[in-house]
């Protein structure tokens, strides 16, 4: 007998005695002594069989579900496969069950994202460790030659430069590193508002005006100075300016470098089109990665973090970056942000 026939059927004996007893309470000056004792008995033995019977069953039930609840539970510690499992049951079992698989799913969920976390901040330190031994390797060599020999004073000043430029070296990587960490670990904050665009490519193209001057690369920027995007300004230059500190250090002197901005229906496109070495296509999902250098630009300065940062940056802000090349005819990145 199931739950719900065995309960229909204890209240219906009860409610059967408590309606003989009503009728024993009215008729009684007309019953005689010796029937109302016989039905006295027949009373109390029923209503005790009943309510015995009715402990008896919810002593058992509350033992079979702790049992149950039980078994889930160790089942789920040992992370195998939950086979008796009723989510679409209205029982108390099935609820208390759903919401336990509820809290597990939660806490495996979080397990893993643990796991990821603590992979990403192995592999931060072993690229730090990694990318600081060149520059200082190299600092430490000059000191040591600067102490060994008495150098002549024109070869001090040139050993003292090239000293500074490894400084600065580890300074951008230092500064760049830090970045990076604090987008791996969720500590970077953006302020998004809504505000001028052309403001914030002016911004960009200031960081890299002085190299391209240096190129004499031309530089032409087309963004209506009405468009306003709600995006962090501070931010959203340092990833434009990362791509185009790239398209300058990749284009040959007198090459030219443009900056298209068009809004569309749900985004506000930025094209930074460059007349640069290009990239291979079997390469566009590559150059975004962290450190990724290309073989024939190993000589170039720089650590592989530039297009990286960009590419995080605009994503958190709910955009994304595409890029479309030919080889030896130059680069265009398309920067999309929510309109």
């Amino acid at each position: 007998m199931n739950e719900m026939r065995l309960t229909e059927f204890c209240r219906k004996v009860l409610l059967s005695l408590a309606f003989c007893a009503g009728l024993a309470g009215f008729f009684f000056p007309y019953i005689p002594q010796q029937l109302i004792r016989g039905f006295l008995f027949v009373f109390c033995g029923t209503a005790f069989i009943t309510t015995t019977l009715w402990s008896f069953w919810q002593g058992q039930q509350l033992s079979d579900f702790s049992n149950d609840i039980c078994e889930t539970v160790d089942i789920l510690i040992e992370d195998q496969e939950l086979k008796n499992f009723f989510p679409y049951e209205e029982t108390v079992f099935s609820k208390v069950q759903g919401k336990l698989l509820q809290y597990y799913e939660k806490m495996k969920d979080e397990q893993q994202q643990n796991r990821q976390d603590k992979h990403t901040i192995q592999e931060l330190v072993s690229d730090i460790s990694h990318q600081v031994k060149t520059p200082i390797a190299n600092i430490q060599m000059i000191i040591s030659i600067l102490n060994r020999h008495d150098l002549p004073r024109d070869k001090q000043c040139e050993f003292l430069n090239l000293m500074a430029a490894q400084i600065d070296k580890l300074d951008f990587l230092m500064q760049s590193l830090i970045e990076m960490s604090r987008l791996e670990t969720g500590i970077f904050v953006l302020h998004l508002e809504e505000t001028r665009l052309s403001d914030t490519i002016a911004r960009a193209m200031s960081m890299i005006l002085a190299e391209a001057e240096k190129k004499t690369i031309q530089l032409s920027a087309d963004c209506d100075s009405k468009l306003t995007v709600k995006h962090d300004p501070k931010w959203t230059a340092e990833a434009i300016g990362n791509i185009l500190n790239n398209a300058v250090k990749y284009t040959p002197e007198h090459g030219t470098i443009r900056i298209l901005v068009r809004p569309w229906q749900f985004y506000t496109r930025i094209d930074i089109s460059d007349t640069g070495i290009g990239i291979d296509e079997e390469n566009y999902n590559t150059i975004f990665q962290r450190f990724y250098r290309a073989e024939e630009v190993a000589a170039e300065e720089g650590v592989g973090l530039g297009l990286y940062l960009a590419r995080a940056i605009i994503t958190r802000q709910n955009g994304y970056i595409t890029v479309k090349s030919k080889k030896g005819e130059g680069s265009t990145f398309s920067v999309f942000l929510l309109s």
